[in-house]
């Protein structure tokens, strides 16, 4: 046994003591997620960076969406890159500080898996310098994939904020990701997306014990309003995600 306990002490990655000390200044990661993609997950991780930003926080946004990346359409980022500076600054934008494998993957898929994945998240975490920040958001994979593994792994202090919709299918898959976030970290809370009328995920989430953050109406003004944030601050999905994460969600950080 002692054998291999000095073996797994001699093969960890160097690069993990490096992260801890690249987000020595971030106070709080939230990493959004959900059991299944089209939840509106990275919609609702930008839009949340923004909200945070608009109340004075110090905010970055970081996309690691390994399936898709796509928080840059949402927002109408075009033409950033990081400067190199003893490591990556993320470029600001609109106030806030912003990272995504798109500046490393352009259009281009990223045919990753297992090791391969885990070694690019180690390595951006371990370049990437966020500097002071009150919230450091992340939009990650849906479901329980390497990256979500990974980054409980590597940054311990991080706290889950989980999307789900009230179909039974997101449910459903919302409840495998939370058995297992919720042995590993904390989790916030569970927010509905694009609610039509019924209670039923309200009742599900307050039977599991979790806490439920609110509903935002469906809303079909949203696609119309993508890579347009003056727009999208118009529609009703923001005013009501910007009252949720006012009134609710800042209560539990």
């Amino acid at each position: 046994m002692g054998e291999e306990n000095s073996s797994e002490e001699i093969m960890m990655d160097p690069r993990a003591y490096i992260i801890e000390e690249r987000l020595r200044g971030v106070r709080r990661i939230i990493a959004v997620a959900g059991g299944k993609g089209g939840v509106g997950k990275s919609l609702i991780a930008s839009s949340l960076a923004l909200i945070l930003k608009d109340t004075g926080m110090r905010t970055g946004l970081f996309d690691l969406d390994f399936t898709s990346p796509s928080t840059h359409l949402i927002l109408g980022v075009r033409d950033l890159v990081p400067k190199e500076e003893k490591g990556l600054i993320p470029p600001d934008f609109l106030g806030m500080k912003y990272m995504s494998l798109v500046y490393f993957t352009g259009d281009s898929p990223l045919p990753l898996r297992g090791e391969g994945i885990s070694n690019v998240i180690l390595e951006l975490f371990a370049i990437t310098r966020w500097g002071e920040l009150d919230f450091l958001i992340l939009d990650i994979p849906p479901g329980i994939s390497d990256t979500t593994l990974d980054i409980i792994k590597y940054i311990p202090q991080i706290r889950f904020l989980i999307i789900t919709t009230g179909s039974i299918l997101a449910l459903t898959t919302a409840k495998k990701l939370i058995e297992i976030v919720r042995d590993e970290t904390s989790i916030i809370g569970i927010l509905e997306n694009m609610r039509r009328e019924s209670q039923r995920v309200e009742r599900r989430i307050k039977s599991w014990g979790l806490d439920f953050l609110g509903s935002i109406p469906f809303d079909k003004d949203v696609e119309n309003s993508l890579g347009n944030v003056q727009l999208l601050k118009k529609t009703e999905f923001w005013k009501a995600l910007n009252r949720i994460v006012k009134e609710k969600f800042l209560n539990r950080i």
